[in-house]
């Protein structure tokens, strides 16, 4: 099988026109010095609207007691660019990327900036090929996960940190170790630092979101909830 045929496989939708997947699976990089309308970035755009449709309609459906105060922070949650690289990872997708060599040889494969705009464009490129109820299934399977969580509040994995580290009698360090992408879209990374601890690393579309990011990654590798 082909990449795009495992691809095809782990999403659980068969696509009638492969070069939609294809294109969604598309680094900008790829095509140096090409058209970037070969890249997934079009696609990313629809993506993102397909994607907020189906986790409204999912959140509105599940929690009919919840506020639009109560969905809000939840929805937020479920299409964020970190949900969104976690469902690529999910659905493995890093390796089959197709990417210039020297973006592959930085870690471009586990950006989680690119997987989750791949994710979103993923998102589109099965919508485009068979519609919203094809689109629907794909969500389902791959955030599935996450909709078993909508009925709890929000993790804010900073605070859960923080409250550890105290018992550890440590304390949680934030450093902005660099800042990419375009001023209408930057990406935030974030390097937290304890003492005594190999440091995590997290990604996000502000500051803010970086830092929450670093602290999930650093909470789950030493299994912090398990403690």
């Amino acid at each position: 099988m082909s990449d795009l045929d495992d691809v095809q496989a782990r999403l659980g939708h068969e696509f009638s026109d492969e070069a939609l997947l294809q294109q969604a699976m598309t680094h900008t990089s790829f095509h140096e010095g090409q058209r970037r309308e070969d890249s997934y970035e079009r696609l990313e755009f629809l993506g993102d609207r397909v994607l907020g449709l189906l986790a409204a309609q999912r959140l509105y459906t599940e929690m009919t007691e919840a506020t639009e105060g109560e969905l809000a922070p939840r929805f937020n949650a479920l299409v964020s660019r970190d949900a969104c690289a976690e469902v690529a990872r999910r659905f493995d997708l890093g390796g089959a990327i197709l990417m210039s060599p020297s973006e592959d040889a930085v870690g471009g494969r586990k950006k989680g900036s690119i997987l989750g705009n791949v994710m979103e464009a993923v998102m589109a490129a099965v919508y485009l090929d068979a519609g919203l109820e094809a689109a629907r299934r794909v969500f389902d399977r791959g955030w599935g996960p996450d909709i078993e969580e909508i009925g709890r509040p929000p993790k804010n994995p900073k605070s859960e940190l923080q409250e550890w580290a105290a018992r550890k009698n440590v304390i949680p360090r934030y450093d902005l170790t660099e800042r990419s992408g375009p001023d209408h879209r930057p990406v935030f990374t974030i390097t937290v630092t304890l003492d005594g601890f190999e440091p995590a690393i997290g990604e996000g579309s502000s500051k803010q979101a970086a830092e929450r990011a670093a602290a999930e990654v650093f909470i789950k590798r030493e299994n912090v909830r398990g403690r």
